[in-house]
């Protein structure tokens, strides 16, 4: 079993405590590697290390800065098969999945790499005694809590945004699968970046990340999860006041208009709901169907579902593998049986599997509810998991409007119709941060991702998220002399 090492200003270190936690493959529940437990004491000298780095990292030109980035680009891409391998044995993910997706995670430096020099500021048309300018300059020190479900690709993504902008990071990886991660970073001790402007510890959010909140010299917190950290996170950082950019996951709806292609409303239901098997925030979290579509709908989804492979992630022909660990698992059960108990009509699934292979390791099967009532729990809280929710047939689009809206979280919402006005008229009422027509799809580095309400503050990724990487200073000059 291999041993791996946090990485602190530029070396490979052990936790300070020499505590370890083991790691677990979720598809077989072997135990694959050591990884250092870090605390308080690991992430402050961390911090330390990012401090004392910015401000040689600040004197280097914008060119110099993006070349290094356009280097750590080419290394992830050589080392690509080892990356992929750990996502698969440390995650579960697919590996078609993983491989479809890493390109995403590379191409995320070249572009901000890119993009980094538009950023710039504006002059402010003044008196002819006077010149104003605004600068965008980085935040300093941001620390980098990234979740479990897209373990690699968010951590690229993130580090990559605060490079841009001229940050020096702390990369707090999930601790239930932090391998990527450490390798990353034992990629990048390889390469000519000074020591400190890049930094990962490992450990629990709450000792490495709320040491990290709480620290003065930390000026921006990245974090994507749930929303009960974030409303954590946003608590402890008004001790400092710091600059925050959070993604809180979301319970989506998609609405299924009486004129909808009902095939591709279908197809694209399932491949979203079992996709990473439903560890997704844009997941479908509830379906409204028309109720002149709603039997068909349902027909159709119960058949669809039961056409997706699960097995073990590592094979091809896998397209659902398990969910990322026994505690996780165990709460999605609890969520299908108190939709079992608060009268939803349970269609599919439900039941652990009992047959080998998969009567080892964290799998929950596709699993359907229909009627599932506004009220619910199911219906109001975020399952993440392959768990869909079919409401209760609607008439009204009035009504269908408010029903979708009827949610503390507000991160993406679909619609199906041929009608352009209407879907239009859909797009500009729905209470989300991304609205998706008829099945099309958003994804990328260039793609602003981000919603409303307790989906969080900010955007990731697209210049838009650059913003929140950075901040504006004013400059006043009096040249009358």
């Amino acid at each position: 079993m291999q041993n791996y090492k946090m990485w602190i200003d530029g070396k490979p270190v052990d936790a300070l405590s020499g505590k370890t936690y083991t790691a677990v493959n979720p598809a077989t529940e072997e135990e694959i590697a050591n990884v250092p437990l870090g605390d308080k004491a690991d992430a402050e000298r961390a911090v330390e290390a990012a401090y004392k780095a910015l401000p040689n990292w600040l004197e280097k030109s914008r060119a110099e800065r993006s070349q290094i980035m356009i280097q750590i680009a080419v290394a992830l891409r050589e080392n690509a098969e080892e990356l992929i391998n750990l996502e698969i044995i440390d995650h579960g993910t697919p590996a078609g999945i993983a491989r479809g997706m890493y390109p995403q995670g590379a191409h995320g430096f070249e572009w901000g790499a890119q993009v980094s020099g538009e950023m710039t500021g504006d002059v402010i048309p003044s008196d002819a005694n006077s010149l104003m300018y605004i600068r965008r300059e980085p935040v300093g020190v941001s620390a980098l809590i990234t979740p479990w479900n897209f373990p690699l690709l968010m951590v690229l993504t993130k580090l990559a945004t605060s490079l841009a902008m001229g940050n020096t990071c702390i990369v707090k990886p999930p601790s239930i699968n932090s391998l990527s991660a450490l390798k990353v970073g034992e990629i990048l001790a390889k390469l000519d970046i000074p020591p400190g402007v890049i930094n990962f510890v490992t450990g629990s959010g709450s000792t490495v990340g709320e040491a990290l909140v709480t620290d003065p010299r930390v000026g921006l917190v990245a974090f994507t999860g749930s929303c009960e950290t974030g409303k954590r996170i946003m608590e402890l950082a008004s001790r400092t006041v710091k600059r925050l950019q959070l993604e809180l996951g979301g319970k989506n709806p998609v609405i299924v208009l009486e004129d909808a292609d009902l095939d591709g409303a279908v197809g694209r239901g399932v491949g979203s709901q079992c996709f990473n098997t439903g560890q997704v925030c844009a997941s479908p979290g509830r379906f409204y169907v028309h109720e002149k579509l709603y039997d068909e709908f349902v027909e159709k989804f119960v058949a669809g579902a039961k056409k997706v492979v699960v097995g073990n992630p590592a094979d091809p022909k896998t397209s659902m593998g398990p969910v990322v660990s026994a505690e996780h698992r165990d709460k999605v059960e609890r969520h299908i049986q108190s939709g079992i108990e608060e009268g939803a009509k349970l269609v599919l699934g439900g039941e652990r599997p009992t047959e080998p292979p998969l009567d080892k390791g964290y799998y929950v099967m596709p699993t359907v509810f229909t009627n599932v009532k506004q009220n619910m729990k199911i219906a109001r809280e975020e399952i993440f998991g392959p768990v869909a929710c079919i409401m209760e047939p609607f008439s009204s689009e009035d009504e269908v409007i408010d029903l979708a809206n009827d949610n503390t979280f507000g991160l993406c919402a679909t619609v199906w119709t041929k009608d352009r006005a209407k879907a239009i008229r859909f797009a500009n009422e729905l209470q989300a941060g991304v609205i998706f027509v008829n099945g099309s799809s958003g994804a990328g580095t260039e793609f602003p991702w981000g919603g409303f309400k307790e989906s969080g503050i900010g955007k990731e990724g697209s210049k838009y998220g650059l913003q929140d990487y950075s901040q504006v200073k004013v400059v006043a000059l009096d040249i009358s002399q």
